[in-house]
């Protein structure tokens, strides 16, 4: 779950409940490659990283969000829904060309993006696509 999260482009967890947790370390399991590609590419502080990932740190809401792990605490269920719905109405309303999106999403990570089967575009592409809103 913890991996999944971290895919998304924004993080909202509540307070009142529950930890993102990395248990392969516990439990003696080796990360996959492609993890290790999207846990760097979305856990940007070198500690925060470690803790997560060699010392299984168990980060609460306050913690993660310290880390940067999650973008906003809410105190519980309730309120941390009604922030997403209000995040998504504000995204939504903004309009973006969804296509354009994922090309600069993917231009952020284009490592964990190789990593997990996702082809990047080369320069050239992206001229193209440019060029042919024009």
């Amino acid at each position: 779950g913890f991996l999944l999260a971290l895919c998304h482009d924004y993080r909202l967890m509540r307070a009142d409940r529950g930890v993102l947790y990395m248990s392969e370390v516990d439990i003696g399991l080796p990360l996959p490659p492609y993890f290790v590609h999207v846990l760097r590419a979305k856990i940007s502080q070198a500690h925060a990283l470690r803790d997560v990932v060699l010392r299984g740190r168990k980060l609460r809401a306050p913690e993660a969000r310290e880390m940067g792990v999650v973008d906003v605490v809410c105190p519980g269920a309730p309120e941390t829904a009604a922030e997403a719905l209000k995040l998504a109405e504000q995204l939504a309303a903004r309009k973006w060309d969804g296509a354009v999106y994922a090309s600069i999403r993917m231009s952020m990570f284009p490592d964990a993006c190789r990593a997990v089967g996702i082809a990047v575009e080369s320069d050239e592409e992206k001229s193209r696509h440019f060029a042919s809103r024009l």
